[in-house]
C-alpha cells in the first residue's frame, strides 16, 4: 500500500522540475576524448548556464524538498530546480561553489569517498566539511565509484553503508540520498539501496522503475552543448512523457 501510494506521488512529479548533474567544470584540453567531454562543462558556460537560472527566476532545492514533495504533497518554491555534482571534483568547490552563492542557489554534492584527499583535482575533507556548513547537501556516490549493477550482494555495504556512514562522521549530519556511479542500476540493487538506509536514489537517464520511483529519480546531464535555447528547453520538458 506504501509502495504504491509512492509511485502515485512520485508520477505527479512536473516534468519542469529538473535535477541538472554536473561533473568537472573546467575547460576543455586537447587530450580529452570526445566521450570524456560529457562530463567536462566549461567554466563560462557553467557562469551562464547559473546566471541565465538565477535570471529567469528558477530557485534551488534540496533532496529534502523534493522527497517531502513527492510523498506529503509540500508545496516548492516557483520554478524549483536542483544542481547536483558527482565525483567530488575540486573544480565543483573552486568554481561552481562561488558561482552557486552570488545567486542564492545551494547544491547537492555526491562524494565518492576514496576521491577525498585523493589528489589536487579532487575536494579535502575541510571543503567538504564547509559546504555542509552553508546549507548544501552532501550525498553519496559510494566508496569508490564502481557500476553497482555488477557489485556482489556480500560487497554491497562496503559500496553503500560504509562511505555514508563515513560521510555522516565528516560533515556530523545524516546522508540519505545516492547517487548511482554511471548512473546504472537494476532491479536487484534498488530494495537494498533502502535496506541501506538511503531515503532516494538518483540516477541518469535510465527511465524510473514504477516500483522504486524514489530509488529511481531521472537527472540531465549538462555538458554545456547546444546553444542556451536549448539549455531552457531542457530544463522546462525535462524527460517529458519518459519521466
Amino acid at each position: 500500500m506504501i509502495t504504491s501510494l509512492l509511485v502515485r506521488l512520485t508520477l505527479l512529479l512536473p516534468p519542469q522540475i529538473p535535477v541538472l548533474c554536473y561533473h568537472q567544470i573546467r575547460d576543455w584540453r586537447p587530450t580529452d576524448r570526445r566521450v570524456n567531454k560529457e562530463y567536462i562543462m566549461p567554466p563560462a558556460t557553467f557562469r551562464a548556464r547559473m546566471k541565465m537560472l538565477a535570471d529567469s527566476g528558477y530557485h534551488t532545492i534540496q533532496p529534502d524538498e523534493l522527497y517531502a514533495h513527492l510523498t506529503k504533497g509540500t508545496p516548492l518554491p516557483a520554478k524549483p530546480i536542483m544542481i547536483t555534482f558527482d565525483d567530488t571534483d575540486a573544480d565543483q568547490y573552486n568554481i561552481a561553489r562561488p558561482e552557486l552563492a552570488k545567486y542564492g542557489f545551494k547544491g547537492v554534492y555526491f562524494i565518492t569517498f576514496n576521491n577525498i584527499n585523493k589528489n589536487k583535482y579532487y575536494m579535502t575533507r575541510a571543503q567538504i566539511r564547509q559546504l555542509a556548513d552553508e546549507g548544501n547537501t552532501i550525498s553519496c556516490h559510494t566508496l569508490d565509484h564502481p557500476s553497482l549493477a555488477k557489485v556482489k550482494p556480500a560487497d554491497l555495504a562496503a559500496q553503500l553503508e560504509t562511505p555514508k556512514q563515513k560521510l555522516e562522521l565528516l560533515t556530523g549530519r545524516p546522508v540519505k540520498y545516492l547517487a548511482y556511479p554511471f548512473g546504472v542500476w537494476n532491479k536487484r540493487l534498488l530494495p537494498e539501496v533502502q535496506r541501506f538506509g538511503y531515503t532516494a536514489a538518483f540516477s541518469l537517464d535510465q527511465p524510473r522503475d514504477p516500483q522504486y520511483p524514489l530509488m529511481t529519480i531521472r537527472r540531465i546531464i549538462d555538458n554545456g552543448g547546444g546553444s542556451q535555447a536549448r539549455f531552457d528547453y531542457l530544463i522546462k520538458h525535462g524527460f517529458g512523457k519518459r519521466q
